[in-house]
């Protein structure tokens, strides 16, 4: 398959990554995947849904297929997580006020699940909590400038990176193209799949115009 996208950094396929299995022949995997949410955006404008969201059927197909190489993976505390999970960072997003969550309690959620699985993983021992300050869900926050419901902060994504073992960084559910971009920016070369064009089109433009954020 030709990719959708190649610069000498990163090259990005457009399609299904259980059908696609370039993404297979890199090092690390670093990757947001559909974690059975049901993930449907709240804007009453733009119901906009995270494709194969509905279960953790396609989330554990990838991992299977990725066998037992390092690998960080998002996910949430109400879904089981993936098998061997040897560490658990957890994502403030630290501008989101009380978050979401179930609205009959008092407790908002602005927190995500990161689950670090293989070995290899290096660096100065730091807290497992990391703290992002964007705003996120306003009309000017990051996913209204990007274009997708559910970005990631590059720097968020730096940071898993920079602790990572050697070699090529994969992401089968590219999404926004945090990972890539993240990856570019650290000098590792990396390969993603995305399943919606729509998505691909925000990516290559995000690496096409060099930005770093």
């Amino acid at each position: 398959m030709d990719p959708y996208y190649t610069d000498d950094m990163v090259t990005l396929y457009h399609g299904d990554c259980l059908e696609i299995d370039a993404w297979l022949d890199a090092d690390v995997l670093v990757t947001d995947p559909p974690y059975g949410m049901a993930y449907v955006s709240g804007k009453k404008s733009e119901r906009v849904a995270v494709a194969n969201d509905q279960t953790i059927g396609v989330r554990n197909a990838a991992l299977t297929m990725w066998g037992i190489k390092p690998a960080a993976v998002f996910g949430t505390w109400r879904i089981a997580r993936p098998d061997n999970t040897a560490a658990l960072l957890i994502w403030h997003k630290a501008k989101a006020g009380a978050g979401m969550g179930d609205l009959s309690m008092p407790w908002g959620n602005s927190t995500e699940e990161i689950y670090i699985l293989g070995a290899g993983w290096r660096g100065k021992r730091v807290s497992n909590i990391i703290a992002t300050y964007e705003q996120r869900g306003n009309p000017y926050g990051l996913a209204a400038q990007i274009g997708h419901p559910t970005p990631k902060p590059v720097q968020l994504m730096e940071h898993i990176i920079e602790r990572a073992p050697d070699g090529v960084i994969a992401d089968p559910f590219a999404g926004s193209g945090s990972t890539l971009l993240a990856a570019r920016n650290l000098g590792r070369r990396a390969i993603g799949v995305e399943l919606e064009e729509r998505y691909c089109e925000i990516i290559a433009r995000r690496l096409s115009q060099g930005v770093l954020l």
